[in-house]
């Protein structure tokens, strides 16, 4: 069992995107007090990550250009091309059967995309492959997850990452019905508020109090 069983379905990750991935992961250890680790690159998408987890088998994912990477010469995931600070842009729930999700969600009125393969290639050479849907950030703006399936891929938090407990997770939006029927085919239950712009609110217990990323 995961954390936040209130969400429905398994927490998998949360995703902290930022236009250069040194100030992502500068910025999280200035407020946490608590270093990420090294994830991998992510081979022709240039990009790369850190992790640290938030307690049970979740994490949060840092992400960010690869300076070790060329130029892909596509868009980059997460939108990290189109970012000018550091923020929460997404995350995922996980499930071992991705294509019975998908097909369980759009039985209820929503299409979360194609399953796609993913691999990354970790530092000390392991490549870690997966599936999932890829993530449409211009409808709700990341409040939506994405489903992901690590299959026979042992998941990031069961390497031995630093934690940073996860304390609070929800949403606010400009009109909340617009991802409340998504969720519900999704069989989340996260928190929606009304607010004056989209985006995700996560808290954390950082070394020296508490931490809200936004």
């Amino acid at each position: 069992m995961g954390v936040w069983p209130i969400l429905g379905h398994v927490l998998d990750h949360i995703v902290f995107a930022a236009p250069e991935l040194g100030e992502g992961v500068r910025v999280f250890e200035e407020l946490t007090g608590v270093a990420p680790v090294p994830g991998g690159q992510h081979v022709g998408m240039g990009t790369a990550n850190y992790l640290v987890g938030v307690g049970d088998d979740a994490f949060l994912e840092i992400i960010g250009p690869d300076p070790e990477q060329p130029d892909p010469g596509r868009a980059r995931p997460f939108g990290v091309d189109r970012l000018t600070e550091p923020r929460v842009v997404t995350w995922a729930i996980g499930t071992s059967d991705l294509d019975g999700q998908i097909a369980a969600a759009r039985a209820e009125g929503f299409d979360p995309g194609d399953a796609h393969p993913m691999a990354r290639a970790t530092p000390d050479g392991e490549t870690l492959r997966w599936r999932l849907t890829v993530p449409d950030l211009d409808a709700g703006t990341g409040l939506v997850p994405f489903l992901i399936d690590w299959g026979d891929t042992p998941p990031p938090p069961s390497r031995g990452l630093p934690t940073v407990p996860l304390l609070g997770f929800e949403a606010t939006h400009p009109t909340p019905d617009r991802v409340r029927p998504a969720l519900k085919a999704l069989g989340v239950r996260l928190r929606v508020r009304a607010g004056n712009r989209a985006g995700l609110t996560v808290v954390l217990d950082g070394r020296h109090g508490e931490v809200v990323l936004t």
